[in-house]
């Protein structure tokens, strides 16, 4: 009988090898607005014709598909530790996954990955830190979110 001893228990997901087309913002954006209650609407209408001081991430395939987070000036930590603002419940999140911070120089927001296992995917890359621009998709673990920040 063999031993189960000499499997690996864990592994690194290779996220960037998968080569699936994900919707376009519009479509996303599309598809939210139409399953969206009126305050979600007003919210996220407030959000698009805002200032660039809000944010919102919306989840749009994954776990929890539909969840949504409000992100502001002081930004927000994204991981698997129920201490995160943005608490993603799944063994392919690391603990303390990445953070998204606020620039007040340069008006945007900023996504920095904290050395997590799997990494962190803007628009299919991966990277280490990255300007986050209206309509990204922001890939950690098994979720895939949308970015949306006002336009002025």
């Amino acid at each position: 009988m063999a031993s189960h001893d000499d499997r690996e228990l864990t592994t690194t997901l290779r996220l960037g090898s998968q080569s699936e087309v994900s919707p376009t913002e519009s479509a996303l954006l599309e598809g939210y607005l139409s399953a969206a209650s009126g305050e979600e609407k007003a919210t996220l209408d407030e959000i698009l014709n805002g200032s660039r001081e809000k944010s919102m991430l919306i989840i749009f395939k994954g776990p929890a598909k539909g969840s949504r987070y409000l992100i502001t000036r002081g930004g927000a930590t994204i991981g698997r530790s129920q201490e995160s603002e943005i608490f993603l419940d799944d063994v392919t999140v690391s603990r303390s996954h990445a953070a998204i911070t606020y620039d007040d120089q340069k008006l945007h927001f900023v996504i920095s990955d904290r050395s997590s296992l799997n990494g962190t995917y803007i628009n299919g890359s991966i990277c280490e830190t990255k300007i986050l621009s209206h309509g990204d998709e922001v890939q950690i673990g098994k979720f895939h979110l949308l970015f949306i920040t006002g336009q002025k």
